[in-house]
């Protein structure tokens, strides 16, 4: 058990890049795969593959360049640093992490309209996640080790991709929209008598 450990954290080092954005991607993936089984139908895996293409092709890699330059640009640990540093990535990265998941999804799915979903749930996304990514990036910048940062990032972006997938498939891009949707699948998997 502690040997694939070691070897993982050796990786990390050697090829922190490769590392890092398979292990977002894989992260992200997941989540997609929990939003499908959240919602119950049947495991959509052409879905998974094209979120696992936007999350390797763009959002891993954007991230992990991004980290990287927000360290340079504004080093250290310092409680102003990593202020400044979570301010940066709002103002900057989330919204293009936003735009780039919705723009790519769109175009993967060939739908006719790339920019419809986009329009319609980019504000309600965004100010969703101002709920969530500040916290994470707080701690991400002042706890984590730069060669992790963005394999902690894809971490807790599973529970943002679960959220975010949901959105695409069929929310509004609201934290409400989401919460409503699981209270009444609860409320009807409790109401439902158990099957003989």
């Amino acid at each position: 058990m502690a040997g694939w450990r070691r070897e993982l954290l050796r990786t990390a080092r050697r090829y922190p890049w490769p590392t890092n954005v398979l292990l977002y991607a894989a992260l992200f993936s997941a989540g997609d795969a929990l939003q499908q089984r959240l919602r119950g139908g049947p495991a959509d895996w052409r879905q998974t593959r094209h979120v696992a293409t936007v999350a390797v092709a763009f959002h891993a890699n954007f991230n992990y360049v991004w980290l990287r330059l927000l360290e340079r640009a504004l080093p250290g640990r310092a409680p102003r640093a990593v202020l400044a540093k979570v301010l940066c990535d709002q103002a900057f990265g989330g919204p293009v992490y936003v735009s780039a998941f919705y723009f790519g999804m769109s175009i993967l799915q060939e739908k006719d309209d790339i920019f419809l979903d986009l329009r319609q749930k980019f504000w309600n996304t965004y100010k969703s996640g101002l709920m969530f990514w500040p916290f994470v990036q707080l701690t991400n910048f002042s706890l984590v080790p730069v060669h992790w940062r963005t394999a902690y990032t894809g971490l807790c972006g599973f529970l943002w991709a679960t959220f975010l997938c949901f959105s695409q498939q069929g929310g509004d891009g609201t934290l409400k929209s989401a919460f409503t949707f699981l209270c009444i699948k609860g409320t009807n998997e409790v109401e439902r008598p158990p099957e003989k």
